[in-house]
């Protein structure tokens, strides 16, 4: 039979039968269901290899005859293109229910497996805290419109870096999604970054750097911008700081390779001002991290760096990083040798690098203790002299 928009509702349940399909003769495979409860629906079926595929299109009380067959044609066509509609069905149907969160959780137990501790903590805080109003929301329906919106958001709340980390982590989950199968797509592509990504080159005066520390709270944001100014190390190697990484009695900081970019063991040590300030830190109960709450190492940069930022009004933008850039620029000022200051800094580049660089990490121990303390004395000059104190800095002889 013909099938018309004008015969589909005259057509009957042959007698005696429960379930039938009406063939339309022009489109094949395109019918109408019929069945005894009275359920009347349009269907398509079509062959893959030796196995029969049938789809419901929809209730006619629903769907007009029109669309049904335009629906029709859709499936046939791509079967014609060597797909196969009813699995791609029930893929979508079974992926229906994951949302954000579920999907973002299952990630995070991948990535548990292979970031460095702090690293996962920063994209674990990024995927479910600050992208929290995107868990409900079906993961395969996230758009890039949804996605801009919300780092937008992030970027006037908490600033244009957590925004561009946000963002970061934000991709590496959709990429992963799709290798998945979960998504077809990576909708963070081409939405916009919000700091300048590029090479920076700040390097704080000693001024600057006077008012930094001087304008520093009373709290662990306070002891962890010092040790930073101190050791020139990463604001994760601060912030994640362990008490069992700490030796106190030789002036060392021991950092495994998992804690570090490079992935290679990194010893810091302490001048007098940075034993000092770890020395009076109290020890907590139970608990080996010094800094930060719960489970991971300290969490408040974008609401201490705002607070820091509102009390040095007039001062030129800077980051917590530049604080380790400076200590590397005024200690080659200094008269420290060029590998000395790779080493203090964990660099694996110029005479560090290769064979040279594992044979001398150790030899430069005693080394590194003096650059970091001629470091510490030209710290203790300049704030001296913020302080209106007539004194000279020491250089290395």
């Amino acid at each position: 039979m013909k099938l018309k928009a004008s015969n589909v509702d005259g057509i009957k349940l042959p007698a005696g039968k429960k379930d039938h399909i009406e063939f339309d003769d022009d489109l094949t495979g395109f019918g109408l269901r019929l069945r005894e409860g009275g359920s009347r629906t349009y269907v398509v079926q079509y062959k893959i290899g030796t196995q029969q595929r049938r789809m419901t299109l929809g209730a006619t009380k629903k769907l007009a005859f029109a669309q049904a067959r335009t629906a029709a044609k859709s499936v046939l066509a791509k079967v014609e293109l060597g797909e196969d509609p009813q699995a791609d069905k029930a893929v979508a149907r079974a992926t229906a229910g994951e949302t954000f969160k579920a999907v973002a959780g299952r990630f995070l137990e991948r990535q548990e497996k292979r970031l460095r501790e702090s690293s996962y903590y920063a994209t674990r805080l990024y995927l479910m805290t600050h992208l929290k109003p995107l868990h409900a929301l079906k993961f395969d329906k996230i758009g890039r419109a949804q996605i801009a919106s919300r780092l937008g958001i992030i970027a006037d709340n908490s600033g244009a870096v957590s925004a561009d980390r946000a963002r970061a982590a934000l991709s590496a989950l959709f990429t992963w999604a799709m290798k998945e199968g979960l998504c077809e797509s990576n909708p963070v592509i081409a939405t916009n970054t919000f700091s300048n990504s590029g090479s920076r080159e700040r390097v704080l005066s000693d001024q600057e750097l006077a008012a930094v520390w001087l304008a520093l709270p009373d709290n662990d944001y306070r002891h962890i911008v010092k040790l930073l100014a101190l050791t020139g190390a990463r604001r994760e190697e601060i912030a994640g700081l362990r008490w069992s990484e700490v030796d106190l009695e030789t002036r060392m900081l021991d950092l495994p390779g998992a804690r570090t970019k490079n992935k290679r063991p990194f010893v810091i040590p302490l001048s007098e001002t940075a034993h000092d300030i770890l020395a009076r830190i109290p020890r907590r109960a139970g608990r080996d991290l010094i800094f930060g709450k719960g489970a991971g190492g300290f969490q408040g940069w974008t609401k201490s760096k705002k607070q820091l930022d509102a009390k040095l009004a007039g001062m030129a933008p800077w980051t917590l990083h530049d604080l380790r850039r400076t200590a590397s620029t005024r200690m080659h000022e200094l008269g420290v040798e060029p590998h000395i200051v790779e080493a203090c800094l964990n660099h694996v580049s110029g005479h560090r690098a290769g064979v040279a660089g594992t044979y001398n990490r150790a030899a430069y121990k005693s080394q590194k203790a003096a650059a970091l303390d001629l470091w510490a004395h030209h710290i203790a000059v300049i704030l001296a002299q913020a302080s209106g104190a007539n004194v000279t800095n020491l250089r290395r002889a």
